[in-house]
């Protein structure tokens, strides 16, 4: 149980740590950008183990210039820990352009059509997520098509969440 809450926690902190990190510097988004803007999502899938290709080159480097970094006892195993281990959540973070709360989901498709998709976690949580217009999507660090997406296939989804309704805009493909 205690092990439960330290997990839940350490990656609540995480992905709240990370939005904040990467909203931040985020300057005023045109909206031709802002609909095809997915680094936060993608960001986040990379955070959780799917590498998608498209995370923001714009974050400062985690090394530094003058030689690594060391690092404490403990150090990382966290982060590696929620990459093998985090199946979903959700973070709600202040940008400049309001509040914006990013969800994401790792898991087994258990219907997809050609305007959404129902992912099903090893835990047994379920969501269907309606494709946003300018959905990515990633197989193998590079573009896909939306009709790779099909019943029994392992995908990360990241997206947003308006009420009840979630949003995919991001899909790797694993």
């Amino acid at each position: 149980m205690t092990r439960t809450r330290i997990a839940l926690t350490v990656t609540t902190l995480s992905l709240a740590g990370l939005f904040g990190l990467t909203a931040c510097g985020a300057g005023p988004a045109t909206p031709a950008t802002a609909a095809a803007d997915v680094s936060d999502e993608a960001t986040v899938l990379a955070q959780v183990g799917f590498e998608t290709g498209l995370e923001d080159d714009s974050t400062p480097s985690t090394a530094a210039s003058t030689g690594p970094k060391k690092r404490g006892p403990g150090q990382g195993t966290g982060r590696r820990f929620l990459k093998k281990n985090t199946l979903h959540g959700e973070v709600t973070v202040q940008t400049k352009n309001g509040v914006k709360t990013v969800i994401v989901q790792r898991g087994t498709v258990t219907a997809a059509s050609a305007d959404g998709v129902t992912v099903k976690s090893t835990d047994g949580f379920a969501q269907t997520w309606s494709f946003a217009d300018k959905l990515k999507v990633v197989q193998d660090r590079k573009p896909a098509e939306a009709s790779a997406i099909k019943t029994g296939v392992q995908v990360g989804v990241a997206g947003l969440k308006d009420g009840d309704t979630a949003t995919a805009r991001l899909i790797a493909i694993k």
